[in-house]
């Protein structure tokens, strides 16, 4: 077998001479799992973009001989009484480049790799003999390959070290999101991507001991390594994990020692979020351990500490790679008592706990408690369907509806994390969310329970089921508006052509199955109203599609309510979404709009910078969405060319500072509470300059769940069941409830704080706000809301209200004040 060639030799360029593409770094570990017998490549899925993730397994020939069987044996150690073995190698994880414009760490991966399978140090032929080393080199190659793009179309023949030189300025959206422009160092609990759901599959695949987290900070910054802040550790994390995390990190500082280089630990970025790199391990077992890497995003940049190169930021991050593998194998039996020891310790604490488990239910929305049973699946937390009727605390729990998870499970740790409603803690300052919780994001009631229902035996597992198409030649087809697919079948249909109509009010139909009540929403595709001859094989493509329960209606003549020839039931248009995105745009918050419309909806919208608005045919759209954002660039022009439009028939949406600017310009009649005014509730008076970063902490929401309390008769509401809807919010701008009858959609409520924290002076506040109001202009309609409705994509709850602005914005009216059609103006 051929020896690697280093990637110098297969690259053609020297470490940092440019930045890798992906298909480079794909083509060089090609190569090495080809001319060694201690590599194996594998591709654990794709992207959006349908690049390959990569995983290569390093470890001693005799151990790849046997992996599976390694593996085997690993995961049989972490039952409780299992006798460890000495002779089972250590998994450690290695993974870069999880924001794509953090480079070096993805450019490190492969001299990592050539390193491990080359050397003939005797210290690293017993790293490979103890230990089976996982390598994912690049976790975000979409992301990726735009930076790197971009990086190499500037450099000069001379490299330019001037932060202000095009080369450091990165355009919008630049290179850290991935395709759908997210954050994918947010996606380890919500796994709303590809990519994160490849890689947790591999997590629970292999349980790793250690996994090293690589990423890049400001360029005027040195190196940083974790511990991190001690108080702003998650307080689930076992203390014992800092511990050793401080343990491997003496190597980490040892190695940067000998070579004069600067570095700290034990400050900022804290380590509470149980859905990033470094955290999510914490509360299963592992050691997650976060690398910054201060980047030079480019090729050389001026900084504090003098001229950085990338090449340097590559260096810095081969050296901790390397520490990594030493400190973890030093303390490697350490590591695996450890391991063992966590699983038996949620056993214990589980038992100790003062109540079993949790029970979660949704009577309405089949779907929506399926998409997060699904999701718990991913994480491997246990959840068990009722077998019988329960009754718990006054509540009746039915077979089919309701879930139970017991905290005895070896998942105890994440499923209470993932359950927490906590809202105040040891350290408030926080340098991400602080709540999180999965059923308030899927709108799903759940509580403690003290006891256990009958459950059946076997955990929930995902399954499918066959569509079904209704008996042709009945009077009318119609399907609930409460599931959360039900958008999605109604753009299908719209797709094929079927034409379709909405009840604006509930009523009762006789089907095929007996009278059924169908809610506000529904969604009636009329026999008689068809213009395809082939309409009802449309309506068939469209349920392969999206596989939903669709009614035939036999009669047109209802026993209660409208009947189908009503004008009550409101036509359906296929709509056409502009949605603003580009600079002055929250490039995160467009792209979760963006993906959210795709998954909830079926629909891509066009993506129109702000700066485009005033030289484009706004005709062509039925919605405009106006994400968060500062829109700096709009002024009186901008303004009346929306004014018109809305006033035309078109439906303006705008949320957090795109509503704010709607505010501002008058086309939304509700006021708002600047941050100013919000800031100013919490009071600096006798503050000391030590207080400057608690006080900042208090007059910042970093992200925490709240309570509205919905009009369900609106049409913005429909297919909503209950009152109480969580809303997840992440900034201090808050829309005043409106005067006007009939405007305000969604309140907070008088005790709104339901998980995460913010200061008291804040919440009072927020109890005064509203969360969505809604209003005519001319013949259209202006949507505010408060929130970000599709936070993090998976805030699929609240995101029902985008969706419903879709399909049923026309179906209000509601006046916001005497329309003599001023407005005012803004420059």
């Amino acid at each position: 077998m051929a020896q690697p060639q280093s990637p110098a030799q297969f690259l053609g360029f020297q470490s940092g001479d440019w930045h890798l593409r992906h298909d480079q770094i794909q083509m060089y570990f090609q190569q090495l799992a080809a001319s060694s017998d201690k590599a194996r490549l594998e591709v654990i899925g794709h992207t959006h973009e349908h690049k390959p993730l990569l995983q290569l397994i390093v470890s001693a020939p005799e151990n790849l001989a046997k992996l599976e069987q390694i593996r085997q044996q690993h995961l049989a150690q972490l039952s409780a009484g299992t006798e460890l073995s000495g002779d089972i190698p250590l998994v450690i994880w290695l993974g870069y480049g999880v924001h794509g414009n953090e480079s070096s760490g993805p450019n490190a991966a492969v001299r990592v790799a050539h390193h491990l399978l080359t050397s003939q140090d005797p210290e690293v032929q017993d790293w490979l003999k103890n230990a089976v080393i996982l390598i994912q080199p690049s976790l975000n190659p979409d992301g990726m390959e735009r930076f790197a793009t971009w990086a190499n179309m500037h450099k000069g023949k001379t490299p330019v070290a001037d932060p202000q030189s095009r080369e450091h300025i990165e355009p919008w959206p630049n290179g850290r999101p991935n395709h759908y422009w997210f954050d994918l160092n947010r996606d380890w609990l919500p796994l709303q991507h590809p990519e994160s759901q490849a890689r947790i599959e591999q997590f629970y695949k292999w349980r790793p001991e250690v996994m090293g987290d690589y990423h890049e900070m400001g360029p005027n910054s040195s190196y940083f390594f974790q511990p991190g802040i001690p108080s702003r550790t998650y307080p689930l994390t076992p203390a014992r994990n800092q511990q050793l995390t401080a343990e491997i990190a003496k190597f980490h500082a040892k190695a940067f020692d000998s070579k004069g280089k600067l570095y700290y630990t034990e400050e900022s970025f804290d380590d509470f979020y149980v859905g990033k790199g470094s955290t999510y391990p914490d509360v299963n077992g592992s050691i997650g351990i976060l690398f910054e890497q201060a980047s030079s995003r480019g090729h050389l940049q001026d900084s504090i500490n003098g001229p950085l190169s990338f090449a340097t930021t590559i260096d810095n991050q081969f050296i901790t790679s390397l520490s990594t593998l030493r400190g973890a194998l030093n303390q490697k039996k350490v590591l695996q008592n450890y391991q063992q020891a966590f699983f038996r310790e949620s056993e214990r604490l589980a038992a100790d706990e003062a109540y079993k488990g949790y029970i979660i239910a949704e009577d309405q929305d089949a779907s929506r408690l399926q998409a997060l049973l699904g999701l718990l699946a991913k994480h491997h937390i246990k959840a068990y369907a009722l077998t019988e009727k329960w009754q718990y605390k006054g509540v009746t729990y039915q077979p089919g509806q309701a879930y139970y998870l017991p905290l005895q499970q070896a998942q105890y740790l994440l499923l209470k994390a993932a359950f927490s409603t906590e809202t105040n803690f040891p350290d408030n300052t926080f340098y991400d969310v602080s709540a999180w919780t999965l059923p308030y994001a899927y709108n799903i009631e759940f509580g403690k329970t003290g006891r256990s229902p009958a459950v059946e035996a076997q955990a929930w597992q995902p399954g499918s089921t066959a569509a079904t198409v209704p008996a042709a030649g009945a009077y009318a087809y119609a399907f609930d508006w409460a599931d959360q697919k039900a958008p999605q079948l109604a753009q299908a249909l719209l797709e094929q052509g079927v034409v379709v109509r909405a009840a604006s009010k509930d009523f009762v139909a006789r089907t095929s199955g007996g009278e059924h009540r169908f809610k506000a929403g529904a969604m009636v595709v009329n026999s008689g109203l068809q213009t395809e001859s082939d309409w009802f094989e449309r309506l068939g493509r469209a349920l392969q599609q999206v596989n939903l329960p669709v009614m035939a209606v036999q009669s047109g003549l209802t026993g209660q309510g409208q009947d189908l020839g009503s004008n009550g039931f409101v036509p359906v248009e296929k709509p056409r979404v502009l949605l603003v995105a580009g600079p002055d745009v929250n490039s995160t918050e467009a792209g979760e709009a963006w993906f959210n419309l795709e998954q909830l909806a079926g629909l891509s919208p066009s993506l129109v910078e702000p700066q485009r608005l005033g030289r484009i045919n706004l005709n062509r759209y039925s919605h405009i969405i106006l994400p968060d954002g500062s829109y700096r660039s709009w002024g009186a022009e901008e303004q009346q060319l929306l004014q018109q439009w809305t006033r035309q028939g078109g439906v303006l949406w705008g949320h957090k500072g795109g509503a704010a600017w709607l505010s501002r310009a008058g086309l939304l009649k509700a006021k708002a509470w600047n941050s100013a005014e919000m800031a100013a509730l919490v009071s600096d008076e006798g503050a000391s300059y030590g207080d400057k970063e608690k006080l900042a902490g208090k007059r910042r929401i970093a992200g925490a769940i709240y309570q509205t309390k919905l009009d369900l008769t609106h049409p913005l509401a429909f297919g909503l069941s209950r009152p109480e809807l969580p809303v997840f919010k992440n900034s201090t701008f808050l829309l005043m409830p409106m005067q006007q009858a009939f405007t305000n959609v969604a309140l907070y409520s008088e005790k709104p704080q339901l998980a995460g924290y913010t200061t008291a002076e804040y919440v009072d506040r927020i109890a005064e706000g509203a969360a969505l109001v809604a209003h005519n202009l001319g013949q259209g309609r202006v949507i505010g809301m408060s929130d970000n409705p599709v936070f993090r994509g998976y805030f699929v709850g609240s995101s029902r209200l985008l969706i419903n602005a879709i399909y049923l914005g026309k179906m209000f009216s509601a006046d916001s004040m005497d329309d003599d059609g001023e407005e005012a103006a803004v420059e």
